[in-house]
């Protein structure tokens, strides 16, 4: 059996709920089906090639073009031995609600939520941040340790009253990185001085309103207020993780898969 089937069959959630979605029930299309496991083997297969055990692994989940981005949502990639099968552990929304869960899953249920677009982006990791992730990705509780459950899709870059999947992420691979970073804030503080800067949304305040008053998902209360009133909104981006993995010398270009 092909890697990328084993992956589903062992998937499953640290958390309890759908991610991402209503809780309505919307079973897949064939056509989504095909293209979802279609991207997952070519994923997985990419992956192997890469001769990587743990990478940053990105879909486009929504279209965030408006805004200048090509990705959405990333988490870690890391090749389970014992299953012999490649693994994603990464945080999703609950059911749009203010709440999210951390889950590892099989590559083909990763790829299962209706992307906008079906292509995949990974970044293979330094030796030193493979080295430093593994063992945390395959703890359940040392990957919760920077887990905050109180969910702003775009949470302040800086700030910890709420988290997105992204910021999970990347202070998740602050900790790994670095001894002192014990909490969130001293994460935090690693990622400023090795150089991350998160992107910028520019967000209306009508835009803003509409979003504060229709999502349960979305705040903008944790953004500094000359920031917010500007219309400046800084948050983790899959792109500027992308960009920072470079720069400091923790990763190397983005390998898309289509």
């Amino acid at each position: 059996m092909k890697r990328w089937l084993v992956a589903l069959a062992f998937a499953f959630a640290l958390g309890d709920a759908q991610a991402g979605r209503t809780c309505e029930a919307h079973p897949p299309t064939e056509v989504q089906m095909v293209q979802g496991l279609e991207l997952a083997q070519r994923t997985a297969q990419a992956l192997d090639a890469s001769g990587a055990r743990v990478v940053a692994l990105a879909r486009a989940g929504q279209d965030l073009s408006a805004y200048g981005l090509r990705w959405s949502h990333f988490g870690f990639a890391y090749f389970d031995e014992r299953a012999q099968a490649w693994r994603v552990v990464h945080k999703l929304n609950r059911c749009g609600t203010a709440t999210a869960s951390l889950y590892r899953q099989g590559l083909a249920e990763f790829f299962m939520d209706d992307p906008w677009r079906y292509e995949a982006a990974f970044v293979v990791l330094s030796p030193a941040a493979q080295q430093a992730l593994a063992p945390v990705l395959a703890d359940d509780s040392r990957v919760a340790a920077m887990h905050e459950p109180a969910y702003n899709m775009v949470a302040y870059a800086w700030g910890t009253r709420y988290q997105q999947s992204n910021q999970w992420a990347l202070e998740t691979l602050a900790m790994a990185m670095a001894p002192r970073a014990t909490d969130r804030e001293r994460a935090q503080g690693w990622l400023k001085s090795e150089g991350y800067l998160p992107d910028i949304l520019r967000l209306d305040a009508f835009t803003r309103l509409g979003a504060e008053l229709t999502r349960a998902n979305i705040a903008f209360d944790d953004h500094p207020p000359s920031q917010r009133f500007a219309g400046r909104i800084s948050t983790v981006t899959v792109d500027s993780v992308f960009a920072f993995l470079r720069t400091a010398g923790l990763g190397g270009e983005p390998q898309v898969v289509r």
